[in-house]
């Protein structure tokens, strides 16, 4: 089963833990060399960020991805000389408990202009403005890693203040995949420092 396959991937990836800031944050090193970094937040134990990093075609580190959390305040700061108006559209995934989440800041138009459907066959989530002003297609990561079906019924959407949210029921596969990976990570030693080697095998 998929699910499982991507369960046995996190067991057997090397993992260290750090304990900084009221976060818990915890480094993979996977078998084939991609690294993921997580934070946690100690008190809810929500997701705050993941990011992926993979070595290029000559070797090197490359640049971190942002898969869950806002990309702007993990960027490095020459990054900042070039950026995006901040008067445009941010899409930014932000998980909940029971949801898969997305926040699009920056839209001022009403709910009905909103279109947001999933797109089986492409595996994605599209967003589509009947003014034709906007249009973003996206992935869901956790789902393709587990290869779990997307369904149009487990996406709903609202709008408030210029934002437009997005939320994907988490399948109970999903649920259940992270309340054993958090019971894992609560049983590994972090450190206040970092730096240290912690198994959870």
């Amino acid at each position: 089963m998929a699910v499982q396959c991507w369960s046995n991937i996190l067991k057997k990836a090397k993992k260290t833990a750090l304990v900084h800031d009221g976060k818990r944050k915890i480094h993979y090193l996977f078998e084939d060399g991609k690294e993921m970094a997580e934070e946690y937040d100690i008190k809810t134990d929500d997701l705050i960020v993941r990011k992926w990093r993979k070595k290029n075609s000559l070797g090197a580190q490359g640049q971190w991805e942002v898969e869950v959390g806002d990309s702007y305040s993990t960027a490095p700061l020459q990054d900042d000389l070039i950026k995006e108006s901040s008067s445009n559209p941010v899409l930014m995934r932000k998980d909940t408990k029971t949801c898969f989440q997305w926040r699009v800041r920056n839209l001022p138009y009403p709910k009905e202009v909103y279109d947001v459907s999933v797109e089986t066959a492409e595996r994605c989530c599209i967003i589509r403005t009947t003014n034709k002003k906007y249009y973003k297609k996206f992935s869901i990561p956790d789902l393709d890693r587990c290869q779990l079906p997307l369904e149009s019924t487990a996406l709903t959407f609202s709008h408030a203040n210029n934002t437009l949210i997005i939320s994907y029921q988490k399948p109970k596969e999903i649920l259940t995949l992270e309340q054993d990976l958090l019971r894992e990570l609560k049983k590994m030693k972090g450190t206040s420092e970092g730096d240290v080697d912690c198994k959870t095998q």
